[in-house]
C-alpha cells in the first residue's frame, strides 16, 4: 500500500503549502502521522487528498491510481476515490441513527437487509450492541467516534485518514481510544494521522512526517525522527523544551550561549549544525562524570500526577548566560539533595536550522 503526495496550495494564513510525501509500502502498522502546530496545513493536506479541497498544482495517487494530476486535468470526485475521512467532529447525521450513519457508509450495491446485516456486523465489532438506535446527540463523545470509524471503514477504503481524531476526547477515554484504533488499523500501511500531540503520533504511527507552515521539515521512521529532528523547529515539534544557539569549540566540543554550558558530544559537529537541544527527561544526577556535569539553581518546582518538572539555571553561568532550563523526572525519584546534573553526549541533540528560522 503506497499514498504518494506532491501538492502546492496557496492557503488564505499567508503561506503556501508544499508538502511531498509518500507512505511506505512495507508499514507493518500505524501508517503515516503528520505533526505541526495548528494551522500548518495538516488537515488542509488530508482534504486535498481525500477531494474535499483541490491544490493548485500537483499530483495525488493511491497504489498507483491517480486522485489528482493538475498536468493531466485529472480529478476525481471524493466519492470515487475510495478514502476513508475521519473528521475531527465526526460529521455524524444527526437525525439518523447509530444505525442509519453506518449504512450510509456502504456504496449503492446490495440490498437492504444486506446493508443492515453488515452494519450491524460494525455495530458489534465496535461495541455499540444496544445503542444502534440511538441518534448521536444521545451518544457519548467515544460512541460517536466509534460510530464515525465504523461507517468511515464499512465501504472498504483504500487509504484511511484521520483528522486529529482524539482532540475531543477527556484523558480517560482518548486513551482508551488510542488502543482500539492501534487493534484496528494494525498492519496497515495506508493510513495517515494528522494531529499536533507528538505523544500520539510517537504511540500509534511508524512513519512522521513534520509539517511547519505548509513546509515538509522532516521525515522518516517515528521514533528516529525523535531522535535526530535536524532543525529548531522540528525539535520543538517534537516536545524538545531546551535550545540554545552554540558556539563550536572543538570537534566534539560545543560551548551552549544561553546557559554557559560547555559541553561533549557523542558526533562531530558539523559547519551546519548551530544550535543544541536537551529533551527535558534525558538530564540525570550527576555521579563521578568529570565531563557534561553542572552545579543546578533551583528557580521553581511543580508536581504532576505521575513526574515532577524542576526549572533551574547552571549556577556556574553569568548573568548573561542565567537562562532556564526544564528537567523532568518520575515524581518517585527523590530530588533532596541534588546538586549537580549530567547529561549524557548520546543525548544531546545537535540542530541545524530551516530556511526561515
Amino acid at each position: 500500500m503506497s499514498i504518494k503526495v506532491c501538492i502546492r496550495k496557496r492557503l488564505s494564513r499567508g503561506f503556501t503549502l508544499e508538502t511531498e510525501f509518500e507512505t511506505s509500502r512495507n508499514s507493518t502498522g500505524g501508517g503515516l502521522g503528520i505533526l505541526g502546530a495548528s494551522g500548518s496545513g495538516k488537515s488542509m493536506t488530508l482534504k486535498c487528498i481525500a477531494g474535499i479541497e483541490t491544490p493548485d498544482e500537483g499530483f495525488i495517487s493511491i497504489n498507483g491510481r491517480t486522485l489528482f494530476d493538475s498536468a493531466k486535468k485529472i480529478n476525481l470526485k471524493p466519492q470515487a476515490r475510495r478514502v476513508g475521512y475521519l473528521f475531527q467532529n465526526y460529521a455524524l447525521f444527526p437525525r439518523m441513527t447509530a444505525l442509519e450513519n453506518i449504512i450510509a457508509g456502504l456504496p449503492g450495491k446490495g440490498s437492504g437487509a444486506e446493508k443492515k446485516q453488515k452494519a450491524l456486523d460494525r455495530i458489534h465489532q465496535f461495541g455499540l450492541d444496544g445503542l444502534e438506535n440511538r441518534c448521536p446527540a444521545l451518544l457519548s463523545g467515544g460512541q460517536q467516534q466509534r460510530v464515525a470509524l465504523a461507517r468511515m471503514l464499512i465501504g472498504g477504503p483504500e487509504a484511511i485518514l484521520l483528522d486529529e481524531p482524539f482532540s475531543a476526547l477527556d484523558t480517560g477515554l482518548r486513551e482508551q481510544m488510542q488502543i482500539l484504533m492501534m487493534d484496528l488499523l494494525e498492519n496497515r500501511g495506508d493510513v495517515i494521522l494528522v494531529t499536533h500531540s507528538r505523544d500520539e503520533v510517537f504511540k500509534l504511527c511508524e512513519e512522521l512526517l513534520i509539517l511547519d507552515r505548509g513546509r515538509s521539515l522532516k521525515k522518516g521512521k517515528t521514533r528516529e525522527v525523535f531522535h535526530s529532528p535536524g532543525t529548531v523547529a522540528a525539535a520543538r515539534l517534537t516536545g524538545c523544551k531546551n535550545i540554545s544557539p552554540i558556539k563550536r569549540i572543538g570537534e566534539r566540543e560545543i560551548l551552549t550561549l544561553r546557559w554557559g554550558l560547555l559541553l561533549r558530544t557523542a558526533v562531530p559537529v558539523g559547519d551546519t549544525i548551530g544550535h543544541v537541544g536537551i529533551r527535558a527527561h534525558d538530564f540525570v544526577p550527576a555521579g563521578n562524570e568529570m565531563y557534561n556535569r553542572f552545579p543546578i539553581a533551583l528557580v521553581r518546582r511543580s508536581e504532576e500526577p505521575f513526574e515532577e518538572t524542576v526549572i533551574f539555571t547552571n549556577a556556574a553561568a553569568g548573568p548573561e548566560e542565567k537562562n532556564e532550563l526544564w528537567w523532568k523526572y518520575s515524581k518517585y525519584f527523590n530530588y533532596d539533595g541534588v546538586a549537580d546534573l549530567f547529561i549524557p553526549p548520546e543525548s544531546l541533540i545537535l540542530l541545524g536550522s530551516a530556511p526561515s528560522e
